[in-house]
């Protein structure tokens, strides 16, 4: 029988990484960093602006399209103590984020509260940019709380209010607070779908320059959405994955993409970041539960931590899983599948939709270096290793790797 991964002790996926090597801030140029490739168990290096030249003709991207939002926001109570406000997704359980962005009047949210024991009977008020953004306390649970958003004007979305009064949420480790820069820097130039809390940062390296060369390649770019949730930072906590809640995050995937994934089943399909890469292989295990269960409601179809790890099913194929997947949309009128994913990819999982991932590097014990081993095997530590060694910049903004299977 395969070993399960709830199994994995997380010991077996830590490294030293000293926090001079973590990128504060940006490369002046998003193309000019450095890149890691691992391709045939060999490792080199190269320039971002320089990816055309490892990547096959007519190879297939994928991209996340999701588009950062101004999540944090800083209150003041009534004693002018200062109380941050961290925006996570909506409290509303069948209500996805894209929507929910564009709700105007008032919200129900789910939040992480800074100084939360200074935030009494009252409620708070931030004014700026001719916008009054109030915040009611409604619930505080176990590792949330739950708060009611309410502005004037009202007719502004909620994604528009963000904007406008809130600071990019960039990941605690920079140790440093949000700037001007990071309002453009931290987002892709091709975001677009209001709903993340975390950049897809992988995709952070793209410019139209590099996106010229890929069309000279004939190599074409997919789009789905999977937004980001602050899970993304949450270490893994337990000594096995078996203690590990994965976070849920929405992913929304057009008929069209999937349509295009499906057509071009017998090319290189190469995900843009860890998030690119949850994203199809939730799709392919989605039309695995359609096809051994076509009938399932469209609110009840989701993606468990644990399902691709289900032996009680017969493996099958991509083209099998796809053509369910879109034969179930038809059936039920739909241009887009929309729901949440727990995926958790871990060893001894092998892909079934990508053939690679273009990725920053990713800190000890999480989650996202447990993917990239579902990839590269234990080869992870040489690659880490040499990325060390070499002056390879880590984290959010630092620099890439090309990892082929």
């Amino acid at each position: 029988m395969t070993p399960h991964p709830s199994s994995i002790q997380i010991s077996d996926y830590t490294y030293d990484l000293p926090q001079e090597k973590i990128a504060a801030y940006p490369l002046e140029n998003r193309d000019a960093s450095k890149i890691l490739i691992y391709k045939n168990k060999s490792i080199g290096e190269s320039t971002f602006n320089n990816i055309d030249q490892f990547l096959e003709e007519e190879s297939v991207l994928i991209f996340n399209n999701t588009r950062v939002v101004q999540a944090r926001l800083n209150f003041q109570n009534s004693k002018q103590q200062g109380i941050e406000v961290f925006c996570l997704e909506p409290f509303q359980q069948d209500l996805d984020i894209t929507q929910a962005m564009l709700n105007t009047q008032k919200v129900l949210w789910k939040c992480l509260v800074g100084n939360l024991k200074k935030w009494r009977d009252e409620d708070l008020v931030l004014s700026t940019e001719n916008i009054s953004l109030n915040v009611k306390l409604i619930e505080k649970r176990n590792e949330d709380v739950v708060v009611e958003f309410s502005w004037l004007p009202n007719a502004l979305s909620f994604a528009e209010v963000l904007e406008r009064t809130g600071a990019m949420p960039i990941p605690p480790y920079l140790k440093r607070k949000s700037e001007k820069l990071d309002a453009t820097r931290y987002q892709t130039i091709y975001a677009e779908k209001n709903g993340s809390v975390a950049a897809p940062t992988a995709g952070l390296h793209f410019t139209p320059a590099v996106y010229e060369k890929l069309k000279q390649k004939n190599i074409q770019s997919l789009f789905v959405t999977l937004h980001v949730g602050a899970g993304t930072f949450k270490p893994v906590k337990a000594e096995t994955l078996a203690g590990h809640d994965m976070h849920a995050e929405w992913l929304d995937v057009s008929k069209e993409t999937i349509s295009r994934l499906l057509n071009n089943n017998t090319k290189k399909k190469i995900a843009v970041g860890t998030t690119s890469l949850r994203t199809i292989e939730s799709l392919y295990w989605l039309g695995v539960k359609i096809f051994y269960n076509e009938k399932i409601l469209t609110g009840a179809l989701e993606l468990s931590q644990w399902e691709p790890y289900d032996e009680s099913k017969k493996e099958i194929t991509v083209v099998e899983s796809l053509t369910a997947l879109l034969k179930w949309m038809d059936t039920n009128s739909l241009q887009r599948v929309i729901c949440k994913t727990s995926i958790l990819l871990a060893p001894p999982y092998k892909l079934r939709v990508a053939d690679g991932i273009i990725t920053n590097f990713h800190q000890p014990q999480s989650t996202l270096l447990l993917l990239i081993s579902c990839i590269v095997g234990t080869e992870w530590k040489n690659i880490y290793n040499y990325a060390l060694e070499n002056d390879f910049r880590f984290l959010s903004y630092g620099d890439s790797s090309l990892l082929l299977k």
